[in-house]
């Protein structure tokens, strides 16, 4: 590559120089000024009038001999100050100097400002590593930032991004303190509220009782139209048993949605869950009687695009309706083959179960990221119908490409 930018830059330097250079070393042609002979003639003519003007008696010999010297004075003044110009020719030895002096002083100032590696630019140049990074280079990052932390433990933006790192490291505890900091000092803020909320119910198997759900409920008495709010409010309450109040706030939380979007759809399935459920069994009496064994493996054709590292969703979800996981459990690439057990147990919220369907459908995902949601270039396998009843070990296996 920085041959064929070199070549690039002398055509370049060539361009330029033939367009400076040639008028420089043609001389200009010596044009005649016809000033002169335009103020002659007014002058032959304006002698001609005079002369006539003498002749028929018009104008007495006194005048005329007065406006003739002035003629002449005058035409005399015109011809010193109207001699013909001569271009003056360029010294030819500015071209040779511009010949030398353009591509030395290019080549210099690029020498001096420019950057030659970044003809190939190196994937630290660049900011990234060739491709996605891998969760060790990620690690090596927050590991950073965490030390960078503690020298500068005022810096509250900074905690924020270390937590969040924490959490896509699925680290919860350690998101936990990250973003208890940044509560410190920020104080009662709606975003840092149910970030530490959010963090909090990732560290106790996602329960939102105590702590987290004081959290949510003051940064909505902050901001009652906020998103993440709702949704969190929505969820604690229906964690709690309290269908009324979680319907209350998911329909304003639908309100809001984009019309017709995933979002939207999402929270009116979860409202037509709980509205036809208004008696929603507490956590502590929630039934445990459900359960399906799944055995789990990844296909040997993908092997090389998954890492040890990379996160395993296994999950159960309801043939329709909202796209919650029904029971969920999080594993590792390093863990397969693996068989596990959905139970009730692992519900994200009681009213979304397993005892609430007679059929769901099995999915286990390779995520790459860690998130929630499915992202293209996932690995996703799955099985479309299982009864819930059916006690039998089923076998998942992780053969496709989420597009």
């Amino acid at each position: 590559m920085t041959i064929y930018f070199l070549l690039f830059a002398g055509l370049l330097a060539v361009i330029a120089l033939l367009i400076i250079l040639p008028p420089l070393w043609r001389q200009a042609p010596i044009e005649d000024d016809d000033t002169a002979r335009r103020n002659l003639a007014i002058a032959r003519q304006r002698l001609a009038e005079l002369n006539e003007q003498l002749q028929v008696g018009v104008l007495p010999q006194a005048d005329y001999d007065s406006q003739r010297a002035e003629l002449e004075l005058a035409l005399n003044d015109d011809l010193a100050t109207s001699q013909p110009r001569t271009a003056k020719p360029a010294g030819r030895w500015l071209v040779y100097l511009l010949l030398i002096a353009l591509p030395a002083v290019s080549a210099g100032l690029y020498a001096l400002l420019g950057n030659f590696q970044a003809l190939d630019p190196t994937p630290e140049m660049l900011g990234t590593q060739a491709g996605t990074p891998s969760l060790a280079d990620i690690e090596k990052m927050v590991a950073k930032l965490a030390a960078r932390m503690e020298a500068n433990p005022d810096d509250a933006e900074g905690w924020m991004m270390l937590g969040k790192s924490y959490k896509y490291l699925h680290q919860y505890p350690k998101a936990v303190d990250a973003f208890k900091e940044a509560y410190h000092l920020l104080g009662d803020k709606p975003d840092i509220m149910l970030l530490y909320a959010d963090a909090l119910a990732y560290a106790n198997n996602g329960q939102l009782a105590g702590q987290p759900a004081e959290l949510i409920f003051k940064a909505l008495s902050l901001e009652p139209d906020n998103i993440s709010a709702l949704w969190l409010g929505g969820m604690a309450k229906a964690q709690a048993g309290d269908a009324e109040a979680a319907a209350q706030l998911w329909r304003k939380l639908a309100g809001l949605l984009p019309p017709g979007s995933q979002e939207q759809q999402e929270v009116q399935g979860l409202l037509a869950k709980v509205e036809n459920r208004p008696e929603l069994p507490t956590p502590q009496a929630q039934k445990t009687d459900a359960a399906i064994t799944v055995s789990v493996s990844l296909a040997p054709e993908l092997q090389n695009k998954a890492q040890a590292s990379d996160t395993v969703f296994i999950y159960a979800q309801a043939l329709s309706g909202p796209k919650m996981p029904l029971a969920i459990v999080r594993k590792t690439v390093a863990d397969l083959p693996l068989t596990v057990t959905l139970t009730d147990a692992q519900a994200m919220m009681p009213a979304m179960n397993l005892s609430k369907f007679a059929e769901v459908k099995l999915l286990a995902r390779i995520s790459k990221s860690g998130a929630a949601t499915a992202q293209a270039g996932d690995l996703l396998g799955s099985i479309e119908s299982v009864p819930v009843a059916d006690q039998t070990r089923h076998t998942l296996i992780i053969n496709g490409v989420v597009k």
